[in-house]
Protein backbone atom coordinates (compact mmCIF):
# COMPACT_ATOMS: atom_id res chain seq x y z
CA UNK A 1 0.00 0.00 0.00
CA UNK A 2 1.32 3.42 -1.00
CA UNK A 3 0.61 5.03 2.38
CA UNK A 4 2.56 2.28 4.15
CA UNK A 5 5.41 2.66 1.62
CA UNK A 6 5.68 6.38 2.46
CA UNK A 7 5.55 5.64 6.19
CA UNK A 8 8.38 3.10 5.75
CA UNK A 9 10.50 5.72 3.96
CA UNK A 10 9.77 8.26 6.71
CA UNK A 11 10.91 5.74 9.33
CA UNK A 12 14.15 5.22 7.40
CA UNK A 13 14.70 9.00 7.14
CA UNK A 14 13.98 9.37 10.84
CA UNK A 15 16.54 6.69 11.73
CA UNK A 16 19.13 8.27 9.42
CA UNK A 17 18.51 11.68 10.96
CA UNK A 18 19.05 10.26 14.44
CA UNK A 19 22.34 8.63 13.36
CA UNK A 20 23.49 11.86 11.67
CA UNK A 21 22.57 13.98 14.71
CA UNK A 22 19.89 15.96 12.82
CA UNK A 23 17.38 15.18 15.60
CA UNK A 24 16.99 12.88 18.59
CA UNK A 25 14.88 9.71 18.83
CA UNK A 26 12.33 11.43 21.10
CA UNK A 27 9.62 11.57 18.41
CA UNK A 28 9.96 7.91 17.39
CA UNK A 29 6.61 6.39 16.43
CA UNK A 30 4.62 9.60 17.01
CA UNK A 31 4.39 11.06 13.49
CA UNK A 32 1.73 9.98 10.99
CA UNK A 33 0.96 9.93 7.26
CA UNK A 34 -2.48 11.28 6.43
CA UNK A 35 -4.61 12.25 3.45
CA UNK A 36 -4.69 16.07 3.09
CA UNK A 37 -8.10 17.71 3.25
CA UNK A 38 -7.44 19.58 -0.01
CA UNK A 39 -6.10 17.96 -3.22
CA UNK A 40 -3.82 20.98 -3.79
CA UNK A 41 -1.85 19.85 -0.73
CA UNK A 42 -0.76 16.64 -2.40
CA UNK A 43 -1.69 12.98 -2.10
CA UNK A 44 -0.29 12.46 1.41
CA UNK A 45 1.00 14.68 4.17
CA UNK A 46 3.03 14.17 7.35
CA UNK A 47 3.33 16.05 10.65
CA UNK A 48 6.85 14.57 11.07
CA UNK A 49 8.69 17.92 11.19
CA UNK A 50 6.40 19.53 13.78
CA UNK A 51 6.56 16.55 16.13
CA UNK A 52 10.33 16.17 15.83
CA UNK A 53 10.83 19.93 16.30
CA UNK A 54 8.51 19.97 19.29
CA UNK A 55 10.41 17.17 21.04
CA UNK A 56 13.88 18.67 20.26
CA UNK A 57 13.04 22.39 20.59
CA UNK A 58 13.88 23.06 16.93
CA UNK A 59 12.19 25.16 14.24
CA UNK A 60 9.61 22.99 12.42
CA UNK A 61 10.25 24.39 8.95
CA UNK A 62 13.98 23.75 9.29
CA UNK A 63 13.28 20.11 10.17
CA UNK A 64 10.75 19.99 7.33
CA UNK A 65 13.39 21.26 4.89
CA UNK A 66 15.80 18.48 5.90
CA UNK A 67 13.07 15.85 5.62
CA UNK A 68 11.79 17.13 2.26
CA UNK A 69 15.32 17.01 0.85
CA UNK A 70 15.74 13.37 1.90
CA UNK A 71 12.30 12.26 0.68
CA UNK A 72 12.52 14.11 -2.67
CA UNK A 73 15.38 11.79 -3.66
CA UNK A 74 12.81 9.04 -4.19
CA UNK A 75 11.91 10.20 -7.69
CA UNK A 76 10.51 6.77 -8.54
CA UNK A 77 7.71 7.50 -6.05
CA UNK A 78 7.25 11.28 -5.92
CA UNK A 79 6.76 13.97 -8.55
CA UNK A 80 7.49 16.56 -5.88
CA UNK A 81 7.72 17.07 -2.12
CA UNK A 82 6.61 20.42 -0.68
CA UNK A 83 6.65 22.17 2.70
CA UNK A 84 3.40 23.85 3.74
CA UNK A 85 2.08 25.92 6.63
CA UNK A 86 3.85 25.58 9.98
CA UNK A 87 5.88 22.57 8.81
CA UNK A 88 3.70 19.99 7.08
CA UNK A 89 5.51 18.02 4.37
CA UNK A 90 3.25 17.17 1.43
CA UNK A 91 3.93 14.38 -1.04
CA UNK A 92 2.77 14.35 -4.66
CA UNK A 93 2.85 10.76 -5.90
CA UNK A 94 3.77 10.01 -9.52
CA UNK A 95 0.90 9.10 -11.84
CA UNK A 96 2.64 5.83 -12.75
CA UNK A 97 2.35 4.68 -9.12
CA UNK A 98 -1.41 5.21 -9.16
CA UNK A 99 -1.71 3.53 -12.56
CA UNK A 100 0.13 0.47 -11.23
CA UNK A 101 -2.71 -0.05 -8.72
CA UNK A 102 -4.65 -1.75 -11.54
CA UNK A 103 -2.05 -4.54 -11.56
CA UNK A 104 -2.16 -4.93 -7.78
CA UNK A 105 -5.96 -5.18 -7.71
CA UNK A 106 -6.23 -7.59 -10.63
CA UNK A 107 -3.38 -9.83 -9.46
CA UNK A 108 -4.91 -10.22 -5.98
CA UNK A 109 -8.46 -10.31 -7.42
CA UNK A 110 -11.00 -11.42 -4.78
CA UNK A 111 -8.29 -11.44 -2.10
CA UNK A 112 -7.64 -7.71 -2.65
CA UNK A 113 -8.37 -5.90 0.60
CA UNK A 114 -7.94 -9.01 2.75
CA UNK A 115 -5.00 -9.05 5.16
CA UNK A 116 -3.50 -10.82 8.14
CA UNK A 117 -3.38 -7.77 10.41
CA UNK A 118 -5.47 -9.71 12.94
CA UNK A 119 -2.67 -12.30 13.30
CA UNK A 120 -5.23 -15.04 14.10
CA UNK A 121 -6.29 -13.20 17.24
CA UNK A 122 -9.26 -15.07 18.75
CA UNK A 123 -12.35 -12.87 18.71
CA UNK A 124 -15.82 -13.67 20.03
CA UNK A 125 -18.55 -11.56 18.45
CA UNK A 126 -21.82 -11.76 20.35
CA UNK A 127 -24.86 -10.33 18.60
CA UNK A 128 -28.63 -10.65 18.17
CA UNK A 129 -29.01 -12.58 21.48
CA UNK A 130 -32.79 -12.23 21.34
CA UNK A 131 -34.68 -14.50 23.71
CA UNK A 132 -37.18 -16.86 22.00
CA UNK A 133 -40.28 -14.86 22.91
CA UNK A 134 -41.21 -13.53 19.48
CA UNK A 135 -40.07 -12.79 15.92
CA UNK A 136 -37.03 -10.56 15.40
CA UNK A 137 -37.87 -6.87 15.57
CA UNK A 138 -36.21 -4.34 13.26
CA UNK A 139 -34.05 -3.32 16.23
CA UNK A 140 -32.71 -6.86 16.46
CA UNK A 141 -32.41 -6.79 12.66
CA UNK A 142 -30.07 -3.82 12.78
CA UNK A 143 -28.03 -5.59 15.45
CA UNK A 144 -27.91 -8.80 13.40
CA UNK A 145 -26.64 -7.03 10.28
CA UNK A 146 -24.17 -4.89 12.23
CA UNK A 147 -22.75 -7.88 14.12
CA UNK A 148 -22.48 -10.03 11.02
CA UNK A 149 -20.76 -7.26 9.02
CA UNK A 150 -18.26 -6.74 11.85
CA UNK A 151 -17.58 -10.48 12.02
CA UNK A 152 -17.04 -10.59 8.24
CA UNK A 153 -14.59 -7.68 8.38
CA UNK A 154 -12.67 -9.35 11.21
CA UNK A 155 -12.59 -12.58 9.18
CA UNK A 156 -11.24 -10.67 6.18
CA UNK A 157 -8.40 -9.18 8.24
CA UNK A 158 -6.97 -12.39 9.64
CA UNK A 159 -8.84 -12.69 12.95
CA UNK A 160 -10.12 -16.05 14.15
CA UNK A 161 -13.78 -15.22 14.65
CA UNK A 162 -16.46 -17.06 16.60
CA UNK A 163 -20.05 -15.81 16.23
CA UNK A 164 -22.15 -16.41 19.33
CA UNK A 165 -25.84 -16.02 20.12
CA UNK A 166 -26.62 -15.70 23.86
CA UNK A 167 -30.18 -16.40 24.98
CA UNK A 168 -32.31 -17.39 27.94
CA UNK A 169 -35.06 -20.02 27.65
CA UNK A 170 -35.90 -19.98 31.36
CA UNK A 171 -37.24 -17.48 33.83
CA UNK A 172 -40.30 -15.32 34.09
CA UNK A 173 -40.59 -14.13 30.48
CA UNK A 174 -40.55 -17.71 29.20
CA UNK A 175 -43.19 -18.69 31.74
CA UNK A 176 -45.36 -15.81 30.51
CA UNK A 177 -44.79 -17.00 26.93
CA UNK A 178 -46.02 -20.47 27.95
CA UNK A 179 -49.06 -18.98 29.70
CA UNK A 180 -49.86 -16.84 26.63
CA UNK A 181 -49.66 -19.87 24.34
CA UNK A 182 -51.81 -21.98 26.70
CA UNK A 183 -54.48 -19.26 26.84
CA UNK A 184 -54.65 -19.06 23.01
CA UNK A 185 -54.71 -22.88 22.76
CA UNK A 186 -57.72 -23.08 25.09
CA UNK A 187 -59.39 -20.20 23.27
CA UNK A 188 -59.04 -22.04 19.96
CA UNK A 189 -60.69 -25.06 21.58
CA UNK A 190 -63.62 -22.83 22.58
CA UNK A 191 -62.74 -23.07 26.27
CA UNK A 192 -62.55 -20.30 28.83
CA UNK A 193 -59.00 -19.00 29.24
CA UNK A 194 -57.52 -16.10 31.16
CA UNK A 195 -54.85 -14.35 29.13
CA UNK A 196 -51.94 -13.17 31.32
CA UNK A 197 -51.98 -9.43 32.01
CA UNK A 198 -48.52 -8.92 30.52
CA UNK A 199 -48.81 -11.76 28.01
CA UNK A 200 -47.32 -11.82 24.52
CA UNK A 201 -49.66 -10.37 21.93
CA UNK A 202 -49.65 -10.89 18.20
CA UNK A 203 -50.86 -13.42 15.69
CA UNK A 204 -47.71 -15.50 16.08
CA UNK A 205 -49.00 -16.82 19.45
CA UNK A 206 -52.20 -17.96 17.71
CA UNK A 207 -50.08 -19.62 15.00
CA UNK A 208 -48.21 -21.63 17.64
CA UNK A 209 -51.45 -22.53 19.41
CA UNK A 210 -52.99 -23.70 16.10
CA UNK A 211 -50.03 -26.04 15.57
CA UNK A 212 -50.55 -27.45 19.06
CA UNK A 213 -54.23 -28.07 18.32
CA UNK A 214 -53.30 -29.76 15.04
CA UNK A 215 -50.67 -31.97 16.70
CA UNK A 216 -52.22 -32.64 20.12
CA UNK A 217 -55.94 -32.05 19.65
CA UNK A 218 -57.52 -31.24 23.02
CA UNK A 219 -55.21 -33.57 25.00
CA UNK A 220 -53.58 -30.62 26.79
CA UNK A 221 -56.79 -28.88 27.82
CA UNK A 222 -56.53 -30.07 31.45
CA UNK A 223 -52.77 -29.42 31.67
CA UNK A 224 -51.95 -26.78 34.29
CA UNK A 225 -48.19 -27.12 33.71
CA UNK A 226 -47.17 -24.54 31.09
CA UNK A 227 -44.01 -26.51 30.12
CA UNK A 228 -45.40 -28.16 26.94
CA UNK A 229 -46.77 -24.79 25.82
CA UNK A 230 -43.50 -23.00 26.59
CA UNK A 231 -41.43 -25.67 24.81
CA UNK A 232 -43.59 -25.59 21.69
CA UNK A 233 -43.51 -21.79 21.59
CA UNK A 234 -39.73 -21.73 22.04
CA UNK A 235 -39.26 -24.33 19.29
CA UNK A 236 -41.45 -22.44 16.80
CA UNK A 237 -40.02 -19.00 17.61
CA UNK A 238 -36.41 -20.16 17.39
CA UNK A 239 -37.21 -21.78 14.02
CA UNK A 240 -38.67 -18.45 12.85
CA UNK A 241 -35.60 -16.52 14.10
CA UNK A 242 -33.27 -19.00 12.36
CA UNK A 243 -35.24 -18.63 9.12
CA UNK A 244 -35.07 -14.84 9.33
CA UNK A 245 -31.30 -14.91 9.94
CA UNK A 246 -30.88 -17.36 7.06
CA UNK A 247 -32.56 -14.85 4.73
CA UNK A 248 -29.94 -12.33 5.85
CA UNK A 249 -27.18 -14.91 5.25
CA UNK A 250 -26.29 -14.87 8.96
CA UNK A 251 -25.10 -17.98 10.77
CA UNK A 252 -23.73 -18.63 14.24
CA UNK A 253 -20.93 -20.88 15.42
CA UNK A 254 -22.30 -21.23 18.92
CA UNK A 255 -25.47 -20.73 20.96
CA UNK A 256 -24.94 -20.06 24.67
CA UNK A 257 -27.84 -20.56 27.05
CA UNK A 258 -27.96 -18.15 30.00
CA UNK A 259 -29.78 -20.82 32.00
CA UNK A 260 -26.63 -22.97 31.96
CA UNK A 261 -24.87 -20.31 34.05
CA UNK A 262 -27.34 -21.06 36.86
CA UNK A 263 -27.27 -24.82 36.37
CA UNK A 264 -23.48 -24.87 36.70
CA UNK A 265 -23.50 -22.59 39.75
CA UNK A 266 -21.53 -19.91 37.90
CA UNK A 267 -23.85 -17.07 38.91
CA UNK A 268 -23.70 -18.07 42.58
CA UNK A 269 -19.92 -18.31 42.27
CA UNK A 270 -19.72 -14.68 41.09
CA UNK A 271 -21.70 -13.52 44.13
CA UNK A 272 -19.55 -15.63 46.47
CA UNK A 273 -16.33 -14.21 45.02
CA UNK A 274 -17.61 -10.65 45.25
CA UNK A 275 -18.58 -11.25 48.89
CA UNK A 276 -15.17 -12.75 49.63
CA UNK A 277 -13.54 -9.57 48.29
CA UNK A 278 -15.85 -7.36 50.34
CA UNK A 279 -17.50 -6.07 47.16
CA UNK A 280 -21.02 -7.46 47.71
CA UNK A 281 -23.29 -6.81 50.70
CA UNK A 282 -26.93 -7.20 51.85
CA UNK A 283 -29.22 -4.21 52.22
CA UNK A 284 -33.02 -3.96 52.35
CA UNK A 285 -33.30 -7.66 51.53
CA UNK A 286 -31.32 -7.26 48.29
CA UNK A 287 -27.70 -8.04 47.41
CA UNK A 288 -25.67 -5.05 46.26
CA UNK A 289 -22.44 -4.81 44.25
CA UNK A 290 -20.04 -2.06 45.40
CA UNK A 291 -19.70 -0.44 41.99
CA UNK A 292 -18.71 2.81 43.75
CA UNK A 293 -15.33 1.11 44.28
CA UNK A 294 -14.95 1.22 40.48
CA UNK A 295 -15.87 4.84 39.82
CA UNK A 296 -19.67 4.57 39.73
CA UNK A 297 -21.82 7.15 41.49
CA UNK A 298 -23.84 4.53 43.36
CA UNK A 299 -23.79 0.81 44.12
CA UNK A 300 -25.96 -1.55 42.05
CA UNK A 301 -28.43 -4.26 43.01
CA UNK A 302 -27.40 -7.65 41.62
CA UNK A 303 -30.08 -9.74 43.40
CA UNK A 304 -33.48 -8.17 44.09
CA UNK A 305 -35.29 -8.59 47.39
CA UNK A 306 -37.50 -11.15 45.58
CA UNK A 307 -34.39 -13.31 45.07
CA UNK A 308 -34.40 -12.65 41.31
CA UNK A 309 -31.03 -11.59 39.81
CA UNK A 310 -30.83 -8.35 37.85
CA UNK A 311 -29.53 -8.51 34.26
CA UNK A 312 -26.02 -7.41 35.25
CA UNK A 313 -25.32 -10.48 37.44
CA UNK A 314 -25.61 -13.28 34.81
CA UNK A 315 -23.95 -10.91 32.32
CA UNK A 316 -20.90 -10.67 34.60
CA UNK A 317 -20.83 -14.47 34.90
CA UNK A 318 -21.21 -14.87 31.13
CA UNK A 319 -18.40 -12.45 30.29
CA UNK A 320 -16.11 -14.11 32.80
CA UNK A 321 -16.78 -17.45 31.05
CA UNK A 322 -16.04 -15.88 27.66
CA UNK A 323 -12.61 -14.75 28.88
CA UNK A 324 -11.97 -18.12 30.54
CA UNK A 325 -12.63 -19.75 27.15
CA UNK A 326 -9.43 -18.14 25.86
CA UNK A 327 -10.65 -15.32 23.64
CA UNK A 328 -8.31 -12.39 23.09
CA UNK A 329 -11.05 -9.92 22.26
CA UNK A 330 -14.75 -9.89 23.12
CA UNK A 331 -16.98 -7.81 20.86
CA UNK A 332 -20.57 -7.23 22.01
CA UNK A 333 -23.25 -5.68 19.81
CA UNK A 334 -25.97 -4.25 22.05
CA UNK A 335 -29.03 -2.06 21.63
CA UNK A 336 -29.08 1.28 23.41
CA UNK A 337 -31.33 -0.23 26.11
CA UNK A 338 -28.20 -2.00 27.44
CA UNK A 339 -26.16 1.15 27.87
CA UNK A 340 -26.77 1.44 31.62
CA UNK A 341 -25.61 -2.10 32.47
CA UNK A 342 -22.36 -2.10 30.45
CA UNK A 343 -20.25 -0.17 33.04
CA UNK A 344 -21.52 -2.50 35.78
CA UNK A 345 -20.49 -5.62 33.84
CA UNK A 346 -17.05 -4.12 33.17
CA UNK A 347 -16.73 -3.31 36.89
CA UNK A 348 -17.72 -6.91 37.69
CA UNK A 349 -14.95 -8.27 35.49
CA UNK A 350 -12.37 -5.99 37.10
CA UNK A 351 -13.63 -6.98 40.55
CA UNK A 352 -13.10 -10.66 39.65
CA UNK A 353 -9.55 -9.95 38.46
CA UNK A 354 -10.14 -9.98 34.70
CA UNK A 355 -8.95 -7.50 32.09
CA UNK A 356 -12.03 -5.61 30.91
CA UNK A 357 -9.96 -3.84 28.23
CA UNK A 358 -10.41 -7.06 26.21
CA UNK A 359 -14.12 -6.22 25.90
CA UNK A 360 -15.44 -3.77 23.29
CA UNK A 361 -19.13 -2.88 23.30
CA UNK A 362 -20.79 -1.46 20.18
CA UNK A 363 -24.06 0.24 21.09
CA UNK A 364 -26.52 0.80 18.26
CA UNK A 365 -29.43 3.21 18.29
CA UNK A 366 -33.04 2.57 17.37
CA UNK A 367 -34.57 2.24 13.91
CA UNK A 368 -37.62 4.16 12.76
CA UNK A 369 -39.48 3.39 9.54
CA UNK A 370 -40.85 6.26 7.48
CA UNK A 371 -43.07 6.56 4.42
CA UNK A 372 -43.88 9.95 2.87
CA UNK A 373 -42.07 11.52 5.80
CA UNK A 374 -44.27 9.89 8.43
CA UNK A 375 -43.40 7.13 10.87
CA UNK A 376 -44.81 3.75 9.81
CA UNK A 377 -45.83 0.87 12.07
CA UNK A 378 -46.57 -1.50 9.16
CA UNK A 379 -48.64 -4.56 10.04
CA UNK A 380 -48.96 -6.03 13.50
CA UNK A 381 -49.97 -9.49 12.34
CA UNK A 382 -46.85 -11.14 13.70
CA UNK A 383 -46.30 -9.07 16.84
CA UNK A 384 -46.93 -5.71 18.46
CA UNK A 385 -43.75 -4.40 16.83
CA UNK A 386 -42.36 -4.30 13.29
CA UNK A 387 -40.58 -7.53 12.38
CA UNK A 388 -37.57 -8.04 10.14
CA UNK A 389 -39.66 -10.45 8.03
CA UNK A 390 -42.15 -7.67 7.27
CA UNK A 391 -39.28 -5.47 6.16
CA UNK A 392 -37.94 -8.28 3.93
CA UNK A 393 -41.31 -8.63 2.25
CA UNK A 394 -41.35 -4.90 1.55
CA UNK A 395 -37.79 -4.25 0.30
CA UNK A 396 -35.69 -7.47 0.18
CA UNK A 397 -32.64 -8.58 2.17
CA UNK A 398 -29.94 -6.57 0.33
CA UNK A 399 -31.79 -3.32 0.95
CA UNK A 400 -32.35 -4.25 4.59
CA UNK A 401 -28.63 -4.96 5.03
CA UNK A 402 -27.43 -1.85 3.19
CA UNK A 403 -29.77 0.57 4.96
CA UNK A 404 -28.92 -0.89 8.39
CA UNK A 405 -25.22 -0.27 7.65
CA UNK A 406 -25.66 3.16 6.07
CA UNK A 407 -25.28 5.01 9.38
CA UNK A 408 -22.80 4.76 12.22
CA UNK A 409 -24.04 2.37 14.89
CA UNK A 410 -24.46 5.12 17.47
CA UNK A 411 -26.64 7.20 15.10
CA UNK A 412 -30.40 6.79 15.09
CA UNK A 413 -31.42 5.21 11.79
CA UNK A 414 -34.36 6.43 9.77
CA UNK A 415 -35.33 3.74 7.27
CA UNK A 416 -37.03 5.53 4.37
CA UNK A 417 -39.32 2.96 2.73
CA UNK A 418 -40.07 5.23 -0.24
CA UNK A 419 -36.35 5.48 -1.02
CA UNK A 420 -35.70 1.80 -0.28
CA UNK A 421 -38.26 0.60 -2.84
CA UNK A 422 -37.09 2.82 -5.72
CA UNK A 423 -35.21 1.14 -8.55
CA UNK A 424 -33.34 4.27 -9.51
CA UNK A 425 -30.06 5.99 -8.77
CA UNK A 426 -31.75 7.84 -5.91
CA UNK A 427 -31.69 4.54 -4.00
CA UNK A 428 -28.12 4.11 -2.66
CA UNK A 429 -28.33 0.30 -2.78
CA UNK A 430 -29.37 0.36 -6.44
CA UNK A 431 -26.73 3.04 -7.14
CA UNK A 432 -23.87 0.92 -5.76
CA UNK A 433 -25.02 -2.46 -7.10
CA UNK A 434 -25.77 -0.90 -10.49
CA UNK A 435 -22.12 0.24 -10.64
CA UNK A 436 -21.05 -3.39 -10.18
CA UNK A 437 -23.54 -4.55 -12.83
CA UNK A 438 -22.41 -1.87 -15.27
CA UNK A 439 -18.77 -2.84 -14.78
CA UNK A 440 -19.65 -6.50 -15.30
CA UNK A 441 -21.37 -5.64 -18.60
CA UNK A 442 -18.35 -3.77 -20.02
CA UNK A 443 -16.32 -6.89 -20.81
CA UNK A 444 -19.42 -8.57 -22.25
CA UNK A 445 -19.81 -5.62 -24.65
CA UNK A 446 -16.11 -5.89 -25.53
CA UNK A 447 -16.53 -9.62 -26.24
CA UNK A 448 -19.42 -8.85 -28.59
CA UNK A 449 -16.97 -6.66 -30.53
CA UNK A 450 -14.31 -9.41 -30.41
CA UNK A 451 -12.13 -7.35 -28.08
CA UNK A 452 -10.38 -9.38 -25.40
CA UNK A 453 -8.29 -7.93 -22.60
CA UNK A 454 -4.59 -8.24 -23.37
CA UNK A 455 -2.22 -9.56 -20.66
CA UNK A 456 -1.60 -6.75 -18.18
CA UNK A 457 2.17 -6.47 -18.88
CA UNK A 458 1.28 -5.56 -22.48
CA UNK A 459 -1.17 -2.81 -21.52
CA UNK A 460 -0.19 0.89 -21.56
CA UNK A 461 -1.67 1.91 -18.20
CA UNK A 462 -0.13 5.39 -18.63
CA UNK A 463 -3.17 6.06 -20.81
CA UNK A 464 -5.21 6.33 -17.58
CA UNK A 465 -4.32 9.98 -17.05
CA UNK A 466 -7.66 11.79 -16.75
CA UNK A 467 -8.24 13.38 -13.31
CA UNK A 468 -11.34 11.19 -12.87
CA UNK A 469 -9.30 8.06 -13.65
CA UNK A 470 -6.53 9.00 -11.24
CA UNK A 471 -9.07 9.75 -8.50
CA UNK A 472 -10.68 6.33 -8.94
CA UNK A 473 -7.23 4.70 -8.87
CA UNK A 474 -6.45 6.53 -5.64
CA UNK A 475 -9.71 5.20 -4.18
CA UNK A 476 -8.79 1.64 -5.23
CA UNK A 477 -5.38 2.06 -3.61
CA UNK A 478 -7.00 3.15 -0.34
CA UNK A 479 -9.31 0.13 -0.12
CA UNK A 480 -7.04 -2.34 1.76
CA UNK A 481 -6.28 0.22 4.51
CA UNK A 482 -9.99 1.06 4.67
CA UNK A 483 -10.89 -2.59 5.30
CA UNK A 484 -8.30 -2.85 8.07
CA UNK A 485 -9.49 0.38 9.72
CA UNK A 486 -13.17 -0.59 9.43
CA UNK A 487 -12.42 -3.98 11.00
CA UNK A 488 -10.27 -2.73 13.87
CA UNK A 489 -12.67 0.14 14.62
CA UNK A 490 -15.72 -2.15 14.24
CA UNK A 491 -17.17 0.36 11.76
CA UNK A 492 -18.70 -1.39 8.72
CA UNK A 493 -20.46 1.84 7.71
CA UNK A 494 -17.08 3.00 6.37
CA UNK A 495 -17.27 0.36 3.64
CA UNK A 496 -20.74 1.57 2.65
CA UNK A 497 -19.58 5.21 2.53
CA UNK A 498 -16.60 4.19 0.37
CA UNK A 499 -18.78 2.22 -2.07
CA UNK A 500 -21.28 5.07 -2.40
CA UNK A 501 -18.50 7.57 -3.10
CA UNK A 502 -16.76 5.28 -5.60
CA UNK A 503 -20.09 4.56 -7.33
CA UNK A 504 -20.61 8.31 -7.73
CA UNK A 505 -17.17 8.69 -9.28
CA UNK A 506 -17.66 5.76 -11.63
CA UNK A 507 -21.17 6.64 -12.85
CA UNK A 508 -20.05 10.20 -13.59
CA UNK A 509 -16.98 8.94 -15.47
CA UNK A 510 -18.94 6.29 -17.41
CA UNK A 511 -21.52 8.84 -18.52
CA UNK A 512 -18.80 11.14 -19.92
CA UNK A 513 -16.19 8.80 -21.39
CA UNK A 514 -16.17 5.77 -23.68
CA UNK A 515 -14.45 2.67 -22.32
CA UNK A 516 -14.45 0.96 -25.74
CA UNK A 517 -13.28 3.32 -28.49
CA UNK A 518 -11.21 3.41 -31.69
CA UNK A 519 -8.08 4.06 -29.60
CA UNK A 520 -7.06 0.43 -28.96
CA UNK A 521 -4.38 1.23 -26.37
CA UNK A 522 -6.79 3.42 -24.41
CA UNK A 523 -9.52 0.78 -24.69
CA UNK A 524 -7.23 -1.87 -23.22
CA UNK A 525 -6.22 0.39 -20.34
CA UNK A 526 -9.84 1.28 -19.59
CA UNK A 527 -10.99 -2.34 -19.81
CA UNK A 528 -8.45 -3.23 -17.13
CA UNK A 529 -9.47 -0.19 -15.05
CA UNK A 530 -13.09 -1.40 -15.31
CA UNK A 531 -12.01 -4.87 -14.18
CA UNK A 532 -10.12 -3.43 -11.19
CA UNK A 533 -13.17 -1.36 -10.24
CA UNK A 534 -15.45 -4.39 -10.60
CA UNK A 535 -13.20 -6.43 -8.30
CA UNK A 536 -13.22 -3.74 -5.61
CA UNK A 537 -17.00 -3.26 -5.84
CA UNK A 538 -17.45 -7.03 -5.58
CA UNK A 539 -15.07 -7.30 -2.63
CA UNK A 540 -16.54 -4.28 -0.85
CA UNK A 541 -20.11 -5.53 -1.20
CA UNK A 542 -19.26 -9.09 -0.16
CA UNK A 543 -17.13 -8.10 2.85
CA UNK A 544 -20.24 -6.65 4.52
CA UNK A 545 -22.55 -9.43 3.33
CA UNK A 546 -24.19 -7.79 0.31
CA UNK A 547 -24.62 -9.43 -3.08
CA UNK A 548 -22.70 -8.17 -6.12
CA UNK A 549 -25.14 -8.64 -9.04
CA UNK A 550 -23.65 -8.85 -12.54
CA UNK A 551 -26.86 -7.64 -14.16
CA UNK A 552 -29.83 -5.55 -13.02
Amino acid sequence: MIKEQIKHLLDKCFAQGVMQGSWTAAAAGSYTVELPKHPAHGDFSTNFAMLVAGRDNKKPREVASLLAEKMARHKDLFDKVEIAGPGFVNFFVREAIWQSVVKSVCEHCYAYGSSQVGQKRKVLVEFVSANPTGPLSIGHGRQAVLGDAIARLLDATGHKVTREYYYNDAGRQMRVLGESTRARYLELLGLAAEFPEDGYQGEYIYDIARKLVAEMGDSLKETEDVTPFKEKAEQEIFANIAETLEKLDIRFDNYYNEHSLYEKGLVDDVVARLRAKGLAYDHDGAVWFKTTEFGQEQDRVIIKSTGEPTYRLPDIAYHREKLKRGFDWLVNIFGSDHIATVPDVMAGLRALGYDDSKVTVVIHQFVTLTREGNQVKMSTRKANFVTVDELFDEVGPDVVRFFFLMRKADSQLEFDLDLATKESQENPVFYVQYANARLSSIQKKANEKNISRKPLPDVVLEKLSLPEELNMLKALASYPALVEDAALDLSPHRIIFFLMDLAGQFHSYYNRHLVISDDLELTQARLWLAEALRIVFHNGLRVVGLSAPESM
